[in-house]
């Protein structure tokens, strides 16, 4: 398959990427690094990456920003900045995207748990979480029957976990490894309109 990953730079993306460039023709896509450059939050841009890739057999997007403050300070312009990145910026790249997805292509996208298990500071990542699974389940069922979406919600990662440990107390850290499983099921399975969690469950 020509799987087009953007965000491939990242703690996710650098492992989603080594693990399927061993099957498939995986293009990196990135800020600043990659085979191409894009920014998510500019659809121009997004377009203009489309354009020079061409067509695909499936998109993972492990990228967008999302800020973390106290509800009483959060500002409009730190809100737009997870409306704008995080969320436009996967719906765009679907949005734009279906023109090149090749007959049984397929998206991936990319949330968190914040939706599901509210955390201190998180408003601002809990509603795009909501909206992203809310999106994909919808968009699932206008695809053509061929082609496939899926969103990918890990924990935080072991990784990163003295950075954000802080934001998640009480939550176990998952290993990225397993983190890449949800990938690999979505871009190699057959499901559709599925939310695959990784070391977090709505039991609680």
């Amino acid at each position: 398959m020509r799987i087009v990953h953007v965000g491939a730079s990242g703690v996710i993306g650098k492992a989603v990427s080594a693990e399927l460039a061993r099957r498939h023709d995986l293009i990196a896509v990135g800020r600043s690094t990659g085979d191409f450059q894009v920014d998510i939050d500019n659809p121009s841009s997004v377009s203009r990456m489309f354009s020079q890739i061409g067509e695909f057999d499936a998109l993972i997007c492990t990228a967008g920003a999302v800020q973390f403050a106290p509800l009483a300070d959060f500002t409009i312009e730190q809100y737009a900045i997870g409306l704008q990145s995080k969320l436009m910026g996967q719906v765009n790249l679907v949005r734009l995207g279906l023109e090149f997805l090749r007959e049984e292509g397929s998206f991936t996208l990319t949330s968190g748990p914040t939706n599901d298990d509210p955390i201190s500071l998180g408003t601002s990542s809990a509603m795009v979480n909501g909206a992203l699974e809310g999106f994909v389940r919808s968009a699932a069922i206008e695809l053509r029957q061929d082609r496939r979406i899926n969103l990918v919600s890990p924990t935080m990662l072991e990784e990163s976990s003295r950075l954000y440990s802080p934001y998640f107390q009480g939550s176990k850290a998952v290993a990225t490894t397993d983190v890449v499983l949800g990938y690999v099921k979505s871009v190699e399975g057959r499901q559709t309109g599925c939310v695959y969690r990784i070391g977090w469950s709505r039991d609680r």
